[in-house]
């Protein structure tokens, strides 16, 4: 122990070793226990905009395909704790998979994000013929006001009003915001191709950027009870043709 600080020594260092091994052994003896209990239910965490933009309209087909597992879904964004956390599988964006050191993962999609806009806010006497001219609608941002300014510095664009408009916590309220009329924000392309075809959103500029992937994430996938790993069966070849 040193002035306000508690340090290690050899011989503690390996205890923590042993210790932490043994905990991780308990802790998956348990959960193979309770895996075996209450073995039709998996318990999935998704991050709002894939389970509202890709799995809620999938899940019928699943429960047709699955009918004995019941899903226990749960909305989250934040880093997953596997030894804390009820799920089995988690659904999370990520640039790398090493954001989950202590978990396996596999690469779902890319994501490709364009600015897009309801046709009911657009103002026919000022069109949009040039990306400046997005500056005359609120800006939706999500977490922070990085995307915009990226966006527009890739166009020679700089002005004071790309600070401004709310900031949202996940794409999923941005998309009902722009839905709702109440300005221009970017969303993923893929989730919304559905509302371009419908033409309920407009992308006024054929201008995007990668922001990532959504990636599939496990403490072990070698290890995961019977639901789970016919969930990933029916999941994986859909979400790849996606």
């Amino acid at each position: 122990r040193s002035h306000r600080r508690v340090q290690l020594t050899p011989a503690g260092n390996r205890l923590l070793g042993v210790l932490t091994n043994s905990f991780d052994a308990i802790d998956t003896c348990l959960s193979e226990l309770n895996d075996t209990q209450a073995s039709s239910v998996l318990t999935l965490s998704v991050e709002p905009s894939f389970a509202s933009g890709w799995l809620l309209p999938h899940l019928k087909d699943f429960r047709e395909s699955y009918s004995s597992i019941d899903l226990a879904l749960d909305s989250d964004i934040h880093i997953i704790d596997f030894r804390t956390h009820e799920a089995q599988l988690a659904i999370r964006f990520g640039t790398d998979p090493k954001n989950w050191p202590t978990c396996e993962s596999k690469h779902l999609l890319n994501i490709e994000m364009v600015p897009v806009i309801s046709p009911n806010l657009i103002n026919r006497e000022k069109p949009l013929k040039h990306p400046r001219d997005l500056l005359q609608y609120t800006l939706l941002h999500e977490d922070n006001r990085g995307d915009w300014k990226k966006w527009f510095a890739t166009q020679g664009i700089t002005d004071r009003a790309i600070e401004r408009g709310p900031i949202y916590d996940n794409a999923a309220l941005i998309l009902q915001a722009i839905l709702d009329c109440q300005g221009i924000g970017f969303c993923d392309k893929k989730f919304i191709a559905e509302h371009l075809k419908t033409g309920r959103l407009i992308r006024p500029f054929d201008i995007s950027f990668l922001q990532g992937s959504y990636w599939l994430v496990a403490r072990n996938f070698s290890k995961l009870p019977e639901p789970a790993v016919q969930f990933m069966d029916w999941f994986l070849p859909r979400v790849k043709k996606f």
